[in-house]
């Protein structure tokens, strides 16, 4: 989920379905405003799909959208910002917020549905972001604050519920422990690919539920 005062105008496409085919518009009517944003962030991110992160450039970009590489230094300072908005306006790391009553099934709930985000086409281009965090720290800002926030943020709101209900006291909200779950869901995603319901139910029983629950 994106900060709504960095997106723009990208609040008003947030409905639109996702097609990595960018029309050709050298022979249609000149493109302004949001529809050539739009044009510009769905290139961005079928370069992302297509070469990951390392190998895009603002030129590949401009020459996939149909436009000039000077347009798109006029809307963002580099690749980085302009990677993080058209994630953004896809929404690849979004996930609904479960509400299944219990903070196991909650938690288990929450990471099939991260699983099932992972393991989809946007799952690798996200997998590409999180590996790119290692080694570039001013990107590895941008992801966390703008672009992988869905488990953190759905993490904590399950366990606020879980308050509630005095299944875990208070002060877990704060600690580290909180988003020990998504955290290990992450890892194994990133070195293993593809994480199956054995594997979610092993993080949840054997290593957070002990960890945050009351005893």
């Amino acid at each position: 989920m994106c900060q709504q005062g960095t997106q723009r105008t990208l609040s008003k496409l947030s409905g639109v379905t996702l097609s990595l085919n960018v029309v050709d518009h050298r022979k249609g009517p000149r493109r302004r405003g949001e529809e050539l944003e739009h044009a510009i962030l769905t290139a961005t991110l079928a370069e992302l799909t297509e070469v990951g992160y390392a190998a895009l450039t603002m030129d590949r970009v401009a020459a996939r959208a149909r436009t000039s590489k000077a347009v798109l230094y006029r809307r963002w300072s580099g690749r980085a910002e302009l990677v993080i908005d058209a994630c953004c306006l896809w929404g690849i790391s979004d996930v609904d917020l479960p509400d299944t009553g219990a903070l196991r099934t909650d938690v288990i709930a929450l990471l099939r549905a991260m699983s099932a985000k992972m393991d989809s086409p946007q799952g690798g281009i996200l997998r590409g972001l999180l590996a790119e965090m290692t080694r570039d720290p001013e990107f590895a800002k941008l992801v966390r604050e703008r672009v992988y926030t869905a488990g953190p943020a759905k993490i904590h709101a399950i366990l606020a519920r879980a308050v509630e209900r005095g299944e875990v006291e208070p002060r877990i909200l704060t600690s580290r422990r909180a988003t020990v779950a998504t955290d290990l869901l992450r890892n194994h995603f990133l070195l293993f690919g593809a994480v199956d319901d054995e594997v979610i139910t092993d993080i949840v029983d054997d290593v957070y539920l002990p960890l945050v629950r009351k005893q």
